[in-house]
């Protein structure tokens, strides 16, 4: 082959090569995308990497295909931003959204983290313009105000698990043969509600801890039904 027609093959393949390279990082360098542009790359093309999104940020989570690609565990997520999907576990029609409306601070707070997990562990790819960022990548006010809420959450939490920390909870056991057992290596058990979760979740639960005798009178306290009021350990349905 003559030195010309090799100079000019090497020069088409380079051309080539570079416009790979620039593909490659057009994909990769963050930039702003639209639901719909995003929704092309849901895995379903494999010349394409898979991209998320959660509260308005993009994530290329090629890496891991088997999870995120057709067939994988978490390909609802692939090529759209499913938000409350992340603690809804409704992976169907309209619970594939990025509306968090009538969350509570904790599952608002769990998003945020899973946010975190996705900035730490895969390549950000840029922000959907909508609902958590405006036309120039701007947060929106959804965005702020999701993200006070989900650090109100947060301090909520770190308060009642001090709080809770100062009286402490039952051990606990189950079987399928015995069933369910609860009891105090000091103290004696009972039920109390945990104030904190109205707030955190929108709900009241209650948890067993263990109070000594001369605590057995505050307001509040419930022992378990079938239980004897100074028994240590108590058994649950």
């Amino acid at each position: 082959m003559a030195l010309g027609a090799r100079l000019l093959l090497g020069l088409a393949l380079l051309a080539a090569l570079l416009a790979i390279v620039l593909q490659f990082y057009r994909l990769r360098k963050p930039r702003l995308w639209t639901m719909e542009e995003l929704a092309v790359y849901n895995g379903t093309e494999e010349s394409l990497p898979i991209l998320l999104g959660i509260l308005g940020s993009v994530f290329d989570v090629t890496k891991g295909k088997s999870n995120y690609g057709p067939g994988g565990g978490y390909h609802h997520f692939a090529g759209r931003d499913a938000s409350r999907a992340f603690v809804s576990g409704n992976f169907t029609g309209d619970g594939l959204t990025d509306s968090l409306q009538g969350l509570s601070s904790m599952e608002v707070n769990s998003i945020v983290d899973w946010r975190k997990f996705y900035f730490e562990r895969y390549i950000f790819a840029g922000k959907i313009v909508g609902r958590y960022y405006d036309s120039e990548g701007n947060p929106t006010k959804y965005l702020k105000g999701i993200e006070m809420k989900a650090k109100r959450g947060a301090q909520l939490l770190e308060k009642q698990k001090s709080e809770e920390a100062k009286i402490p909870s039952c051990n606990s056991k189950w079987s399928q043969q015995e069933g369910g057992e609860v009891w105090c290596e000091t103290g004696y058990p009972r039920l109390v509600r945990r104030p904190g979760d109205i707030a955190l979740t929108g709900q009241v639960s209650q948890r067993c801890a263990c109070y000594k005798e001369e605590e057995l009178d505050k307001p509040g306290l419930v022992v378990y039904e079938g239980c004897d009021y100074l028994s240590t350990s108590c058994k649950v349905s």
